[in-house]
C-alpha cells in the first residue's frame, strides 16, 4: 500500500470509527481556497450541538501522527472551519470543535479537542 492509498484507508477507518461513536459525517475532504493558503478539513462530523472537525493522521507511531500536526496546518484547518461554518448557517449556534484521529498500525485513537481556535 502506498502512502496516499494509506492515508485514503486511514481516513476511511476514522469515519467508520466516528460513526460507531455515534457521530454523523457531513463530509469528508472539505477543501477551501488554494494554493499556500488552501485549507483542508479530512471530515466533518455532528454529534448532538457539536460540530467537530477532524484531522486523520496515519504514521508508523501514534507520537509521530500527532507531531504531523503541525500549527501551521491548524491554522489553515481553522480557516477552513470557519469558511464552512459560514457557509452552513443551520449550525451558527452549534458548538465547534477540534478532534485528531491517529492511525498507527491499523490502530486508531481518536483525540477529542486536540487544539482550539
Amino acid at each position: 500500500m502506498n502512502k496516499k492509498q494509506k492515508g485514503a484507508y486511514g481516513e476511511f477507518l476514522a469515519r467508520l470509527v466516528l460513526r460507531l461513536k455515534g457521530y454523523r459525517i457531513l463530509q469528508k475532504n472539505y477543501i477551501t481556497g488554494r494554493g499556500v493558503g488552501a485549507g483542508e478539513i479530512d471530515i466533518i462530523a455532528k454529534k448532538g450541538r457539536c460540530i467537530v472537525f477532524v484531522e486523520v493522521k496515519e504514521r508508523k507511531t501514534k507520537e509521530n501522527a500527532l507531531y504531523a500536526i503541525k500549527p501551521e496546518q491548524q491554522k489553515r484547518i481553522i480557516r477552513a472551519a470557519r469558511n464552512y461554518m459560514a457557509k452552513h448557517k443551520a449550525y451558527q449556534n452549534f458548538d465547534v470543535r477540534f478532534d485528531a484521529v491517529l492511525v498507527s498500525n491499523f490502530c486508531l485513537t481518536h483525540i477529542k479537542n486536540a487544539w482550539c481556535l
